[in-house]
């Protein structure tokens, strides 16, 4: 196998794709309206209900959750791809994301916030930390305070996990630029008597 060493003086996340869950965070603008904006560096950041994705302090994702001290986290499903797509538009001159009202939305029922109709997987957070200056980005973590699961989604212990994926297929993003459909998996070969 042959390897090229890759300058780190820059990112270097560019030159290859990586895989990422695509996810939708919500939060509460100034004027009181909702923003929802897709985050790929998202995931949950401890083995109990701890929720958190990387932000940039400049984008008002950011500014709303530390104002507000609550987010909501809708996955969509693969057929959403378009919809989340519409949740990246700029703001425009009068600082609204006009491509929003185009979005399915319902109330979140603990914190104040909204999701996106038809997703998989909705969780609502309250802001627990926010670690700052990396790399001009920050790390948003959250306390899982509510969670709902499409019940199609769910696993069960009599089913079988790769049933499941096939009848219910996850979106995965591929940094830089890319997605796909995942709906088929293979069982994790564990050594024998591994633990986490």
């Amino acid at each position: 196998m042959a390897t090229i060493t890759l300058d780190i003086t820059a990112p270097i996340w560019e030159r290859f794709f990586s895989v990422f869950p695509l996810v939708l965070i919500g939060s509460r603008d100034p004027d009181g309206g909702y923003d929802l904006a897709p985050k790929h560096m998202a995931m949950p950041v401890s083995w109990r209900n701890h929720f958190g994705f990387v932000c940039a302090p400049h984008h008002r994702t950011y500014q709303n959750i530390r104002a507000r001290q609550a987010f909501t986290v809708s996955y969509p499903r693969p057929s959403q791809i378009v919809l989340t797509s519409l949740a990246a538009d700029p703001r425009s001159e009068d600082d609204t994301k006009p491509a929003l009202k185009a979005l399915p939305t319902f109330k979140a029922t603990t914190v104040d916030g909204v999701f996106i109709q038809e997703a998989y997987l909705y969780l609502e957070c309250r802001l627990e930390r926010i670690i700052d200056d990396l790399g001009g980005n920050s790390l948003m973590i959250g306390e899982i305070v509510a969670a709902e699961v499409d019940e199609s989604f769910l696993r069960v212990s009599e089913g079988d996990d790769q049933a499941l994926i096939h009848s219910a297929p996850l979106l995965a993003y591929l940094y830089p630029g890319r997605f796909a459909k995942i709906g088929q998996s293979f069982s994790f070969p564990f050594p024998k008597g591994f633990s986490r």
